[in-house]
């Protein structure tokens, strides 16, 4: 796990910037190694945490043998070692999976992704063509932020990295902040920064020439299977190899590897299977919590002692986890009011002298695990009468639309759909500020319309084809899964050096998971599907326990601990022209005199916003 860098002249008309304040500004991302290679055109960076041939002949910048090709690569190609005994004839130096890219580079191009398993962000120059190609992993894991103007192309892992080179003028991007202030995190291809663009993923982008072309490789919901998805036992079957495989490959270092075990029911199926693929015992993390209302360390030592693990129970104490709260914010690299909880999580980790861990993140959003999946199909049961009774719908919508509880509001946002599908519903459901909350505590020129909304809907021929919980999932891959979870846990991980592998995240398993009917996915107890794929792996107390969730105060902690934090915020926010000063005020005067009304959420979006544009001195 690494940061990548680069600026690429396009006119020569301009001196170019150090490459070195680029990567200097994200080396927590690589603190075991920098490298740099300049020619008189292109300059490209790496930070290296070394995780795959510890030697130096694996630092990066990586070129081949011939001097033609030069790589620089973030993250891991978990199945390397087959993809390097498809190309014998290459002169390989090292043992890694930077040069087996390369080589795969220089044999396919770009359709060489067809052949990996991996979460990714890379770019690699061609000299004798001046081409640069950079490519983002299919599912969002790593991030790739660029940015060009006339003159130059920028393109690094981080905004921070982009804003240090000094080409990139540090606005916010007003257009964008809808995005953020209705779901908390900026969508791509948008980010927070004006002209800055995140590439999607599952694309590339090819520049030659001082043009530049984003192409597609991987699609959601494209790939078929020759299972029979209607058979309940072929499925399991299949899950259950799917899943093994994809956490066996994520094991695949040289370092040692732990994993975090909150005791639920997906950390404790990747420690079931990392159990069964490695010959040693698995480390094992869990946090603890001296409030008995957060710790589930007792359902963490439970899967520890059937899988014989090295387990570490870390106690966090709340004085603990306030105390890291301004360092949480400051490693912040996007704005996003959902990390804290993952950054100390992952500082405690990486404390304990583990440079990787597994994560069961996103098993949830693929098996049916919140109760939105099971709302979904039963709003469907009311589909026709949903659909006859329009007018009588937005009716009541332009009544309830007026009310002051954002609730409310969004029943009216429900009723007012024009139909009930994944693309009119699901919004709602990842929905913080409503529509018109925004426009009322900000002076944003905004036409209501979202990142989300237009991803969804550009996708509708898909996501129809798909089983009602796929299209759930479906529709949390496109949202909340990529430029939330994902990228929390991203930039909060690697804030602190700590590399994360997600084998829920896997591609082949999501593929072929969305193709699963919804008479042999639907949840009959929490996530069943999975819990029977992997029977008898999972002890029935972790199955039929009480889902705690790791969760904090924050509303009591805003008005007493946090109070002065938050409202020096709050007020510096106010004196920024795109906030309506009055409204907002009042609001946070509302929360601070117990309106029921109103969210802590809401106020947490903008007191954040305002802590990351101050460090970064963003206008």
């Amino acid at each position: 796990m690494c940061g990548i860098a680069g600026i690429l002249e396009l006119t020569g008309g301009k001196s170019r910037p150090d490459i070195k304040l680029m990567t200097n500004a994200m080396s927590h991302r690589g603190p075991d190694a920098d490298g740099f290679y300049l020619d008189d055109q292109l300059s490209l960076g790496h930070r290296r945490l070394s995780i795959i041939d510890l030697s130096t002949a694996a630092n990066q910048p990586f070129v081949d043998d011939s001097g033609r090709y030069i790589i620089v690569f973030n993250g891991e190609m978990y199945n390397f070692p087959e993809v390097k005994s498809m190309l014998p004839e290459y002169p390989y130096r090292t043992n890694g999976d930077t040069e087996v890219l390369l080589a795969a580079f220089i044999k396919w191009g770009p359709s060489c992704l067809e052949k990996f398993k991996g979460m990714f962000a890379f770019a690699i120059w061609d000299k004798a063509e001046k081409s640069l190609h950079i490519f983002r992993d299919r599912l969002g894991v790593k991030p790739l932020y660029y940015y060009q103007d006339a003159h130059f192309f920028v393109f690094a892992s981080e905004l921070r990295a982009i804003l240090a080179s000094g080409i990139v003028p540090k606005k916010l991007d007003r257009k964008a902040l809808p995005d953020y202030l209705s779901f908390q995190s900026f969508g791509f291809p948008n980010a927070a920064i004006e002209g800055v663009k995140q590439l999607e993923a599952g694309s590339y982008i090819k520049l030659q020439g001082g043009r530049s072309e984003v192409s597609r490789y991987w699609e959601l919901g494209k790939a078929g299977t020759s299972v029979d998805v209607n058979d309940p036992a072929m499925v399991r079957s299949e899950i259950r190899s799917l899943l093994s495989k994809a956490v066996s490959q994520r094991l695949i270092s040289d370092v040692p590897i732990g994993a975090f075990l909150s005791g639920g029911i997906d950390s404790s199926a990747v420690v079931a299977l990392m159990s069964a693929a490695s010959s040693s015992r698995p480390s094992t993390f869990n946090i603890s919590f001296k409030e008995e209302e957060f710790d589930e360390s007792r359902f963490a030592e439970v899967i520890a002692r059937k899988y014989n693990t090295h387990h570490n129970s870390i106690r966090l104490s709340q004085d603990i986890f306030l105390e890291e709260l301004e360092n949480a914010l400051n490693a912040v690299d996007s704005p996003s009011a959902d990390g804290v909880n993952t950054y100390v999580v992952s500082k405690a980790i990486r404390a304990s002298g583990i440079t990787v861990a597994l994560s069961g993140v996103g098993g949830d959003e693929l098996f049916a695990g919140y109760p939105f999946f099971k709302r979904y199909l039963q709003l469907q049961q009311y589909r026709g009468i949903f659909n006859a009774t329009r007018g009588l719908r937005t009716g009541v919508a332009s009544v309830l639309r007026h009310s002051s509880s954002p609730r409310t509001q969004r029943i009216a946002a429900m009723l007012n759909a024009r139909r009930m599908d994944i693309e009119s519903l699901y919004p709602q459901f990842r929905r913080i500020l409503t529509p018109s909350l925004i426009e009322k505590l900000t002076r944003l020129n905004w036409d209501g319309s979202t990142q989300l909304d237009r991803a969804l809907i550009s996708r509708k021929e898909m996501l129809d084809q798909l089983p009602l919980l796929s299209q759930v999932s479906a529709a949390e891959y496109l949202g909340y899964t990529q430029h939330t979870l994902l990228k929390d846990t991203d930039q909060m991980s690697m804030a602190v050096s700590l590399e994360v592998r997600e084998p829920f995240f896997d591609h082949e398993l999501l593929d072929f998971v969305l193709q699963v009917p919804d008479k042999v996915k639907d949840p009959v107890y929490p996530k069943s599907l999975l819990v029977e794929s992997l029977k008898p792996l999972l002890p029935d107390e972790i199955v039929f326990r009480k889902k705690q969730g790791f969760l904090f105060p924050w509303k009591i902690w805003m008005k007493n601990e946090l109070a002065a934090f938050c409202e020096k915020r709050i007020t510096r926010l106010c004196e920024r022209d795109f906030i309506n000063s009055r409204e907002l005020s009042a609001y946070w005067s509302r929360f601070l005199k117990n309106d029921p009304d109103v969210n802590w959420t809401d106020l947490w979006l903008f007191v954040v916003l305002e802590h990351w544009m101050e460090k970064n001195d963003i206008n």
